[in-house]
């Protein structure tokens, strides 16, 4: 049977994740705690949800807006979009058919087929070892705001990709704003490391999986620029908008294990009230 979260998974080595340093973490905590208490103990988690799915939606809204001033910068030949260009020309100069084949096969990990693939399979393997249920949650909602923010991207600005003429065969065809592969990448792949971190005990380990991920997430989304699938620009901002997503997931996640080890303390010590009177 499945279970919620214990105690050992409310910590990344030393670090408490219920404890907020911020002013504005605190301020979360605690609206989290009162709205969570007039729900009650069975629908606190539905509710961490919901809060999680609002501010998933907001995010998703605000790329309307940050994909215009990109979409901008590249119609106007200014901000990051000037190296775009350049980069692919420096990608095309290091090209050699194995190199391309060798690339080509690692992207494949991270488009449609290959990061859903490994998405399941990493929270196959965490539920059979853990019996948490967490890595379906975190993994659904992650992969549900990654996917919407590639869709709505993609069609807002419907910039085209580079020139089949620069990229590596087989083409795309869908818009290249942002990089899909580099988004769910980013977010995938970090929700595992997050999951991880919670486990592991040892300084070394957890250091060499931050390594890992983050090795793997820079790699996927250069991949996409060597390759000639994406511009730089592209890329860029899938980073960016994969780590604000799973800023968000982990918020949520916090602020679950902060309601309930509240309301367990909180039962414990009414326990003991009813117990000595």
């Amino acid at each position: 049977m499945l279970r919620d979260e214990t105690p050992d998974e409310e910590r990344i080595g030393t670090r408490d994740l219920t404890h907020w340093e911020t002013r504005l973490g605190r301020l979360l905590a605690d609206t989290a705690q009162r709205y969570a208490a007039r729900l009650g103990a069975v629908q606190a988690a539905t509710w961490v949800l919901v809060v999680t799915a609002a501010v998933g939606l907001a995010i998703v809204a605000g790329i309307t807006s940050v994909a215009e001033d990109v979409y901008e910068g590249v119609a106007d030949q200014n901000g990051l979009t000037v190296v775009d260009q350049p980069v692919l020309d420096q990608a095309v100069a290091w090209r050699s058919p194995g190199v391309d084949d060798a690339v080509t096969a690692y992207t494949d990990l991270g488009g449609p087929i290959g990061m859903p693939i490994i998405a399941v399979i990493a929270v196959v393997l965490m539920v059979v070892f853990w019996r948490s249920r967490t890595p379906v949650v975190l993994m659904v909602i992650a992969a549900v705001g990654s996917l919407a923010m590639t869709v709505v991207g993609k069609d807002f600005v419907g910039r085209a990709r580079p020139p089949r003429s620069l990229a590596v065969p087989p083409f795309e065809s869908s818009p290249s704003f942002p990089s899909g592969h580099t988004l769910n990448a980013t977010v995938v792949i970090g929700v595992v490391v997050y999951l991880l971190l919670t486990k592991l005990h040892r300084a070394w380990a957890r250091v060499a999986v931050l390594v890992a991920g983050v090795v793997v997430v820079l790699t996927m989304g250069l991949s996409r620029v060597f390759l000639g699938h994406h511009w730089l620009s592209d890329v860029i901002m899938g980073w960016l908008l994969g780590l604000a997503w799973l800023g968000v997931i982990i918020t949520a996640h916090r602020l679950y294990l902060t309601v309930r080890r509240n309301r367990t303390v909180t039962q414990s010590e009414a326990a003991g009230r009813s117990t000595t009177q």
